[in-house]
């Protein structure tokens, strides 16, 4: 009854965090998206009949391009001339209205976003191209709507979270076989800087191929995993506690990527390599959210429908009597710190792809958003429970958070008093029910 009530309590909550950032973050915004282009366009059609010239100046960024493509897409189905198609600067823009006017063209319309509206080369374009008549200046109107709710920040949401995320399937074993693993902030920036140095030194760098980048990244894996093993391997073979082994190896893990890098970022990869960071192939999702979602379809009918994960519950429950049971209580702790390892490897090949270059300095601070993110989710810091889907609820709730207090300009030192006070709510709520039962 408890896990039943907890689950849909961490759901509730996350539905009422977005709804109360819904609310609060209730503003006059400038639409800058597909939906905002359509609406310009149509209203541009509709203030003039017959021929249009227009000319759309957006700034080079993703959102704006879209918003341009849309928008020459609309007026063109309308009839309208679209001559030119500024993605770029203010002295971008000027250097296309005057080749328009060295051509001999006039101009009627100049469409813009609510961005490069209030470029200055607009403010006056009678007075400075008066060979191209009497072009108005026509941008998409503000309008009150949430900013929480924007399909960017909500695709943001996710893709920020989504690292964090693939550390906590990880962190889940471990909590639940009762341990804890501090280094995987740390694994992140290994695993980061060994795959793009063996791309840079090994592989050509910017000529690497496809297959020699996916086996680079393998091999900082493979190197992360192996180090879970050796973690796991102390705290079995020696009973050293958990906490003072991984903190060990987060300061070995994060002093061996800056003597490999020198402290300086490896950026010498193919443009292709941010295929996985930043790449979006089915259905404009973005590759590392679908990335995420598989592993935790994955965890999750691991954890439910295999003994290696019903025997996670049992060490993690009563370590001594799963071994009376005749259950490899060693084994199995030294299989979670390797998995956990492995995708705190897989974590830092994300982060890699998404910023294009490894550094010693990724993954700071991740070690305890990952344990926020599991203990919120309902499992116990004092093992035997927890569950791979309430975890993911979890990331998303400390994901909503921080969204939503960036949304609301709150200062960085109050955002951490607060996901601090979120932490230790979840561990005395935890430890309330254990007094319960």
């Amino acid at each position: 009854m408890w896990r039943r009530l907890n689950d849909l309590g961490m759901l509730g909550v996350l539905v009422g965090l977005c709804a109360l950032f819904s609310v609060l973050t209730i503003r006059e915004l400038a639409p800058n998206d597909a939906g905002a282009a359509r609406r310009l366009g149509t209203e541009i059609l509709s203030q003039k009949s017959g021929a249009l010239r227009v000319v759309i100046a957006v700034r080079s960024q993703p959102d704006d391009a879209l918003f341009a493509e849309t928008l020459e897409e609309t007026l063109q189905t309308g009839g309208a001339d679209v001559i030119a198609v500024v993605k770029g600067e203010p002295t971008d823009a000027r250097a296309a209205l005057e080749k328009v006017a060295a051509g001999g063209g006039s101009v009627d319309v100049v469409a813009c976003n609510p961005f490069t509206a209030s470029w200055l080369v607009f403010g006056d374009l009678a007075a400075d191209f008066p060979t191209l008549g009497h072009p108005v200046v026509s941008a998409s109107r503000e309008e009150r709507s949430s900013a929480f709710l924007q399909t960017q920040n909500l695709m943001n949401i996710t893709n920020q979270i989504a690292v964090i995320a693939i550390l906590a399937i990880g962190m889940t074993l471990v909590i639940i076989c009762g341990g804890i693993d501090l280094s995987v902030g740390s694994l992140i920036a290994l695993s980061a800087v060994v795959a793009t140095l063996l791309i840079r030194d090994a592989l050509g760098g910017g000529a690497a191929t496809a297959g020699g980048m996916a086996l680079a990244c393998m091999a900082a894996v493979v190197l992360c995993a192996a180090v879970g093993w050796m973690t796991g391997a102390v705290i079995t073979f020696f009973q050293v506690p958990a906490f003072i082994v991984t903190l060990g190896m987060m300061l070995v893990a994060r002093g061996t990527a800056g003597r490999l890098t020198e402290h300086q970022s490896v950026y010498q990869v193919p443009e292709s390599f941010v295929w996985l960071g930043r790449g979006a192939d089915f259905l404009g999702i973005p590759n590392t959210v679908v990335l995420m979602l598989l592993l935790y379809a994955a965890a999750h009918w691991f954890m439910r429908h295999t003994a290696r994960g019903r025997h996670l519950y049992a060490v993690g429950g009563n370590s001594d009597a799963a071994l009376i049971s005749g259950l490899p209580v060693g084994r199995i702790t030294r299989f979670a710190y390797t998995i956990s390892a492995a995708l705190a490897g897989l974590g830092g090949i994300v982060m890699a792809s998404n910023l294009k270059s490894g550094s010693a300095n990724y993954g700071q601070t991740y070690e305890l958003y990952v344990i926020a993110a599991v203990v919120v989710g309902g499992a116990s810091l004092s093992g035997g429970q927890g569950q791979v889907f309430g975890t993911l609820v979890g990331a998303l709730i400390i994901a909503v958070i921080q969204n939503g207090m960036n949304l609301l300009n709150v200062d960085v030192d109050t955002q951490n008093v607060v996901l601090g006070l979120v932490l230790l709510g979840a561990v005395l709520i935890d430890r309330l029910k254990r007094r319960s039962r």
